[in-house]
């Protein structure tokens, strides 16, 4: 797009598999790792164990802050999603692009705006699922 600030459409949709996984994960709970697991052995066969690796690392280390995040808060489910990806992100995407061998700046910067929009998306449609939930309890 600007040179070296080339925009992925891609990482919109990682963004939203991160916070679809969220949701996953609160219906399934922690058997949503299997198929992450199943993902990650389709991964290396499709594309390399590099970057299964490297994207094995940002999950494992992103997946630490969401838990965190969604076990210790109390938080509305919205606020939670926001936050989710606000802080996980930015650690999925770096890590993810150091253990691939893509890290640069302009990079790093693209993936994580992508995957905020994604998460923005989301968090509005829950927030706005909420809001209405709310008004019709109030009723």
């Amino acid at each position: 797009m600007f040179g070296s600030w080339a925009f992925n459409p891609v990482t919109i949709v990682t963004g939203l598999v991160l916070v679809v996984r969220d949701f996953a994960q609160r219906e399934v709970g922690h058997k949503v790792l299997i198929a992450m697991m199943i993902a990650l052995a389709i991964t290396v066969v499709l594309a390399g164990p590099r970057l299964a690796l490297a994207s094995g690392a940002a999950f494992a280390i992103s997946e630490l802050v969401d838990w965190a995040l969604f076990t210790f808060t109390k938080f509305r489910l919205s606020t939670r999603v926001f936050l989710s990806s606000l802080i996980a992100a930015p650690i999925d995407s770096v890590v993810f692009l150091i253990g691939a061998g893509f890290f640069t700046i302009p990079n790093a910067v693209m993936s994580v705006l992508g995957k905020m929009v994604g998460a923005v998306v989301v968090a509005l449609v829950v927030r706005r699922s909420e809001n209405q939930t709310a008004t019709l309890a109030a009723m």
